[in-house]
């Protein structure tokens, strides 16, 4: 296990490392899942060794948001001060998106000639 937690932080190490020396505008950690996923393609072995260690990150990721909640905890003022704009700001951001993929996907349908209607 301990292996395989290795290989997979050598390959976000390596996806750091590429981000930062060719001054790339991709996270490295992205890279990096990227070359984890070419490794996996090419070698489906690793995959096999690494899936067991994966699957247990995976269900523990709640784990992973305790640091982000103690974030909110300890900035609890400023977010008693500016909440209903960051409220609002949410709640309109998601708003707009919602319109934006609904709209987008009605133009779609109308270019394509199909208005989402079922050809059978």
């Amino acid at each position: 296990m301990i292996l395989n937690i290795a290989i997979i932080l050598g390959f976000q190490l390596a996806g750091e490392v590429l981000a930062r020396a060719l001054a790339l505008p991709v996270p490295g950690p992205v890279i990096g899942m990227a070359l984890l996923l070419a490794g996996f393609l090419i070698q489906p072995k690793l995959a096999e060794r690494v899936l067991p260690t994966s699957q247990g990150i995976l269900k523990h990721l709640s784990l992973l948001f305790v640091p982000a909640g103690v974030g909110v905890i300890s900035h609890a003022e400023a977010l008693g001060q500016s909440g209903p704009a960051l409220l609002a700001a949410l709640v309109g951001s998601t708003v707009l998106a919602l319109a934006a993929g609904a709209l987008t996907f009605v133009g779609l349908a109308r270019l394509i000639g199909d208005g989402g209607k079922d050809s059978a």
